[in-house]
């Protein structure tokens, strides 16, 4: 449902950029750095707005991979503490009985 709201928001946004751009179609003076054009004002508000929309889908793009990166660290973090939790202690149960020995499997270990 989230996304049906912003697809309708983003048309909406869209028409009226759309309505105010039209309504602006007389030439303008756009002063370059180096030099200077008479461009219909429709399409300096149509360019800044798609320029706008470039830029903020780039920051939001990065901002996304940023958060999956930090994602799959604190994933591989997790696995290599569980794995170092699991080999650290094993869990042995004797015989159908109901008691649990815990045994450390570093001190098994012969010293080299």
């Amino acid at each position: 449902m989230r996304g049906q709201w912003n697809i309708i928001l983003g048309l909406l946004v869209a028409i009226i950029i759309a309505i105010f751009a039209v309504i602006n179609v007389d030439a303008v003076r756009v002063n370059y750095l180096f030099g200077v054009a008479e461009w219909p004002l429709i399409l300096v508000i149509l360019g800044s707005v798609f320029m706008g929309a470039i830029v903020a889908g780039a920051l939001g793009m990065v901002k996304i991979y940023r958060l999956q990166a930090e994602l799959k660290k604190l994933k591989t973090l997790k696995g290599h503490q569980e794995a170092a939790a699991t080999s650290k202690h094993d869990v042995d149960t004797v015989d159908g009985d109901e008691n649990t020995v815990i045994k450390d499997t570093t001190l098994d270990q012969d010293p080299k």
